[in-house]
């Protein structure tokens, strides 16, 4: 869900586009909806992302909607391990990087029965070709740990534009790799609303310019390749895993991520965490070769989420607290699903 930067700022920015070229900001009254799939802890990869920027928006007025698409787990997995564990992680990621409940609404895919009822007119507005030209899709695909792709993957599209439109979201903060989902949304929407009458709004883009940050084996940070920082790690367990990051054998550290990814990387992520430009970062390490810079690493990330981390193990000490904070979540995610499908049986002609 993120994009490349060669500025350590630009993690704290991001612009909304439609189809339009002129961009757009966005406004106190967009309804925004993001949200992350719970398969294991989220990592400095999400946070410099999207979780901070989501912190941003919330701060501003606007209302979050967070979805955590725990049917979604299933489109490419034969099994949901530990998912209940991985629901609540993700709620406490989110209370760490300062998500307000009293300002935005938490809750599970699963728990919403409104919205998932809304795939299948949804389904009957696509065709079968659009799903599977899906780039996310056929990415999933490539990469599926299934014996055998199940139909379910090639619903995945329409049922994101369900997690999308049920709350009538107007703002949808994503990568460039994402675009084609939003687009797909905005498709059945509109077809939608051509065919039984005005009912949904075409969401606009919210683009990241945040950073790709890269694992600790140089390619892309991911819960999947056990090459990620997670938020919750332990100062030691940060220190460990930064040591053993990838770099190269050039003495003299510069911010050159085309051709030094690797040591850029990590160039980057202390600037990110210091809030200064990454050639200056270079230029104070000097040539402290790859031990200066992973201890800078080090240092910057330990002391820049020691009060995310602070605030996600307090609150793991009650989780009963988190328990109905995300029920509290799903009854109000309920409430705006079953007024959006009560419009949706009115335009279609739906006996009642």
């Amino acid at each position: 869900m993120t994009t490349a930067t060669t500025t350590a700022t630009a993690a704290t920015t991001a612009t909304a586009t439609t189809t339009t070229p002129a961009p757009t900001h966005a406004r106190v009254t967009d309804r925004v909806l993001t949200g992350d799939r719970p398969t294991g802890p989220l990592h400095l990869g999400h946070y410099f992302g999207t979780l901070h920027n989501r912190v941003r928006l919330q701060n501003e007025g606007v209302d979050l909607f967070l979805v955590i698409p725990d049917y979604q787990v299933l489109t490419d997995r034969d099994v949901a391990e530990r998912l209940s564990d991985h629901v609540e992680g993700l709620v406490l990621d989110y209370l760490g990087a300062g998500v307000d409940p009293s300002r935005a609404t938490v809750f599970t895919h699963s728990a919403v029965p409104a919205l998932n009822q809304l795939l299948l007119p949804f389904l009957s507005l696509v065709s079968v070709a659009e799903l599977g030209r899906n780039p996310t899709v056929k990415d999933e695909i490539a990469h599926s740990r299934q014996s055998a792709v199940s139909g379910l993957m090639y619903t995945y599209p329409a049922h994101q534009a369900a997690d999308i439109l049920f709350c009538k979201a107007t703002l949808v903060p994503v990568g460039k790799d994402q675009e084609p989902h939003l687009e797909l949304t905005r498709t059945i929407a509109r077809r939608f609303n051509e065919r039984y009458g005005p009912v949904f709004p075409e969401p606009r883009t919210l683009l990241s310019e945040a950073p790709l940050l890269l694992g600790t084996d140089g390619t892309k940070m991911s819960k999947s390749r056990n090459n990620s920082l997670v938020l919750k790690a332990s100062s030691d367990e940060t220190a460990r895993l930064i040591r053993g990051a990838k770099t190269d054998a050039t003495r003299l550290i510069s911010y050159d991520p085309e051709h030094r990814p690797e040591v850029s990387n990590l160039v980057l992520l202390t600037a990110l965490c210091e809030g200064r430009d990454p050639h200056e970062v270079a230029a104070d390490i000097g040539d402290g070769g790859a031990s200066a810079l992973k201890a800078a690493a080090t240092e910057a990330v330990n002391t820049y989420f020691a009060p995310l981390r602070a605030r996600r193990a307090e609150y793991a000490q009650d989780m009963g607290y988190v328990r109905e904070l995300l029920r509290a979540g799903n009854a109000k995610a309920n409430e705006v699903a079953e007024a959006t499908l009560a419009e949706v049986r009115e335009v279609m002609g739906m006996f009642r």
